[in-house]
């Protein structure tokens, strides 16, 4: 059974607290972004996750658990056959908070979180480097060919930069010749 968290509970009992943070997660569903203070932003993100897990599984005891929740359907619909799918490929961290500054009234820190639905991209692996790419035993068979290949291309390549020698030199000696004429 979770620990109940200490302290105050958002300004009234548990119960009050639990209904909060079910109407905070229902309007994020439904809205994508809200607007709110950062104690309520950070309490309703783990809260919001948890949803959004169930409806990533998308089976009928996770929607049933949901809409113990929230008890608005079209909202669970809508984060069933919407937002989950959008999220389908992402491991976590479905949303994210962002402070905006005080409030004018009272001064109280605002935050709007939202729903993190841009699609993920797959992290870059680092190059190894040359040596640990080599394989550690070559087979008989693969080194004699790969030794001919390379020692042909290493005679194309030496083949190549003497023919481009020449024939930078050839238009060099042309110049020189109708110049001393």
């Amino acid at each position: 059974m979770p620990k109940p968290t200490k302290g105050p509970r958002l300004g009234g009992g548990p119960a009050h607290e639990r209904l909060l943070l079910a109407n905070l997660a229902a309007a994020l569903f439904t809205h994508k972004r809200i607007t709110t203070t950062e104690t309520k932003a950070k309490r309703l993100r783990p809260f919001a996750e948890r949803l959004v897990t169930f409806a990533k599984r998308g089976d009928l005891h996770a929607r049933r658990r949901v809409l113990a929740v929230i008890g608005d359907k079209s909202v669970v619909h809508e984060l069933f056959a919407v937002i989950a799918p959008q999220v389908a490929d992402r491991e976590g961290g479905y949303t994210r908070i962002t402070k905006i500054g005080n409030r004018k009234g009272d001064n109280a820190p605002m935050a709007v979180i939202e729903l993190v639905l841009e699609p993920v991209e797959p992290k870059q692996r680092a190059a190894k480097p040359a040596a640990a790419e080599a394989p550690a035993e070559e087979t008989p068979a693969e080194t004699p060919e790969a030794e001919v290949t390379e020692a042909e291309a290493a005679v194309d390549e030496a083949a190549g930069a003497e023919a481009s020698e020449e024939s930078a030199e050839a238009p060099a000696e042309e110049t020189e010749a109708a110049e001393a004429k």
